[in-house]
């Protein structure tokens, strides 16, 4: 690990930890030595970020020099701590896990009081009943997706029959069940939505549908509206 990711990994670890965070427990968390924790820490504060504490009492993250301070409407912020803790339920794990580390962040940017109705916020999201987890690794697929690669993976529909498709991927879909994948499907000739937990072994292929993911998308997304509207 370079030192320059090593210090960034650092500030996010003073962001996510209670404060305030422990040089032991910062050096459990990164995999570093105490005495790597107490160098970076010097170092971060010689770049100009506000770190107060020191060893024995723990650090606490003031003011991160390198993100100009952020202001919200109080609505605005209800709404995106919503979002995020949104994500961290019904996500994938790295999704999940991405949505907490960007909350995170957030409240590193915030004026203080704005901090504070962050993390007291009046709203959040809860689900009795989490979506399937998927059968391959999401993050690789939403590269896939991001990159207009065609992918291939097999596939077991509702009645447990299996298939393998190679298909372009346009768009993955948070449903109240499920996790989905809209995509145009080479097999049959048409778009198709695919269950993320009935998905295995992905294979992110060579070829490109690019610059095509846009288009497609929208005329699907016509399609299915045209469909409800008949419904």
């Amino acid at each position: 690990m370079s030192r320059t990711t090593r210090l960034f990994q650092l500030m996010q670890a003073l962001r996510s930890l209670p404060s305030p965070a422990t040089a032991q427990g910062l050096a459990d968390e990164m995999g570093v030595s105490i005495r790597t924790i107490y160098r970076d820490i010097d170092s971060l504060r010689g770049l100009g970020a506000v770190i107060d504490g020191e060893a024995g009492f723990g650090y606490t993250l003031i003011e991160d020099a390198a993100l100009p301070p952020l202001g919200f409407e109080p609505e605005e912020l209800e709404a995106l701590v919503l979002g995020l803790r949104e994500v961290m339920v019904v996500g994938d794990p790295a999704l999940a896990q991405a949505a907490n580390a960007a909350l995170a962040k957030l409240k590193a940017r915030l004026p203080s009081a704005q901090a504070n109705r962050l993390q007291h916020a009046v709203l959040t999201a809860q689900r009795w009943e989490r979506p399937p987890e998927p059968g391959i690794d999401a993050s690789v697929l939403r590269k896939a997706v991001w990159d207009e690669r065609r992918i291939h993976f097999a596939y077991s529909d509702a009645e447990g029959a299996k298939t393998r498709r190679e298909v372009d991927p346009l768009s993955i879909v948070y449903m109240q069940m499920s996790s989905c994948l809209f995509a145009w499907c080479h097999l049959r000739k048409d778009y198709r939505v695919f269950r993320l937990d009935r998905m295995q072994d992905l294979e992110v292929m060579e070829a490109s549908f690019r610059p095509n993911r846009v288009r497609m998308l929208r005329e699907y997304l016509e399609i299915l509206r045209q469909q409800g509207a008949e419904h």
